[in-house]
């Protein structure tokens, strides 16, 4: 027989259960807190509560600016961007009293580990649930490849400073792109034709195995071959190789006079180590790193790296504004120097909150990357320039080689200026880029 007493009792108690979880998930909800301002959060960060008296937000909308930092933040390219860039971020928000427009800055962060794939999922979600309004950094080509067409899809903004390849601003170009820093472009015609014009006129590429070291190793054999040099032969290597040996004992073969580096982070630290242990540079053969970093050059050390050519367009000591800035950003961050990857992530950010204050808004990203490219930029970083029809961001860039241990006045004084490249020449005109949004 049914003991009914019994059974609406339990039933009374679980009712009761229930509503007190249900009360204490609210609360638990209510009370989380958000990283807003200049504060780094994962990428599960919370929402910020909308301020006391203010209209409640449509669904899926936010009263916040808030910026992504997708990064290499473990791996072979954690030191050029990763951490510094959050760093960088921050004090860009922090420049500019840590609002735009009346929204408050938040800035959330992720590792894309260097996976297109993963980076598409962290784009996604970013742009689908945490109501993120611009991505930046993106090294790893093939990641920054995979996030512009999702950026554009969801018409959000993606400032680039960290991958190289030039078909961002090429066929691949979209209008809610901007590639800042550098390119592969870029990199093959101030470095390229500087050691074609002093002799290096015979070259062997060693080149990483995905979108980068294509484009570079592409880029870097048309400026040679228009200089007048020739490429022996070539060799690709995968990602975060620990061996290069076979790879140089081809390069040695070769006899080219130039060993060229299609490669970056710890890739090239990896390789021009193993490079000297082989005997490769006093046995005659010069290696070029196409694209190099002060962080590496700190990593190798001077005895290892001097000599090497390379180009940059950003170096912390090349003037007051320069040194100014990287003074306050080393002593944010362990006393390190900023690479150009991390000026990129500043100074595009501070162009971007330009075009949102003017627009009071940053939902519709064609129309801020639009503002961005019709105001000429000027920063003390970069100094005065513009952006192309095809999302280029255009300034100097500059050959400089590594100083002897002997000429080096102290830790982080790496570089001697050999040329500067001018803003009209230092990128490929828009019109040979094969970009679509430019017209013929």
């Amino acid at each position: 027989m049914l003991n009914l007493p019994r059974r609406i009792a339990d039933r009374s108690m679980a009712l009761t259960l229930c509503a007190a979880a249900l009360c204490a998930t609210a609360a638990c909800k209510k009370e989380a807190p958000s990283a807003t301002g200049g504060g780094a959060a994962p990428a599960s960060g919370g929402t910020a509560p909308a301020p006391a008296g203010a209209a409640a937000p449509a669904a899926g909308a936010s009263n916040k600016l808030v910026i992504g930092v997708m990064s290499d933040m473990s791996g072979l390219y954690a030191d050029l961007g990763g951490k510094g860039s959050v760093i960088a971020a921050q004090m860009a928000a922090e420049e500019v009293g840590n609002t735009v427009a009346g929204m408050p800055i938040e800035i959330i962060s992720a590792d894309h580990q260097n996976k297109a794939d993963i980076g598409s999922n962290i784009a996604r979600e970013w742009y689908d649930t945490k109501n993120v309004d611009v991505i930046v950094d993106v090294p790893t080509s093939s990641v920054a490849l995979a996030v512009a067409p999702i950026t554009k899809d969801k018409n959000k903004v993606f400032l680039v400073s960290g991958a190289g390849t030039s078909d961002l601003t090429g066929e691949k170009c979209t209008p809610n792109t901007i590639h800042w820093a550098y390119d592969t472009w870029a990199l093959a015609n101030a470095a390229g034709r500087e050691i074609v014009k002093n002799g290096g006129d015979t070259w062997f590429f060693m080149t990483v195995d995905y979108a980068f070291g294509t484009a570079l190793e592409r880029d870097t054999r048309a400026a040679i071959e228009a200089s007048g040099g020739k490429v022996l032969g070539a060799v690709k290597h995968p990602l975060n190789t620990p061996d290069f040996s076979s790879f140089l004992l081809q390069a040695q073969n070769s006899k080219a006079k130039i060993v060229a580096l299609a490669n970056a982070g710890g890739d090239t630290i990896n390789s021009i180590k193993q490079a000297s242990e082989f005997g490769i540079t006093s046995k005659g053969q010069q290696m070029a790193g196409l694209l190099v970093f002060i962080a590496d050059i700190n990593a190798l050390g001077l005895p290892t790296a001097k000599g090497l050519i390379l180009s940059e367009s950003f170096y912390w000591d090349r003037d007051d504004n320069t040194r100014a800035w990287s003074k306050k950003y080393a002593a944010k961050f362990d006393g390190r120097m900023p690479t150009m990857i991390h000026a990129g992530v500043y100074t595009s950010l501070l162009h971007y909150f330009k075009a949102v204050n003017e627009l009071k808004s940053a939902k519709d990203g064609k129309a801020v990357v639009a503002k961005m490219e019709a105001t000429p930029t000027d920063d003390p970083l970069f100094g005065k320039g513009t952006i192309d029809p095809n999302g280029r961001k255009r300034h100097s860039m500059y050959v400089y080689q590594v100083k002897t241990p002997e000429e080096s006045k102290g830790k982080w004084d790496y570089y001697k200026l050999i040329r500067e490249v001018p803003a009209d020449q230092a990128f490929r005109k828009p019109a040979d880029s094969g970009c679509p949004l430019v017209a013929k």
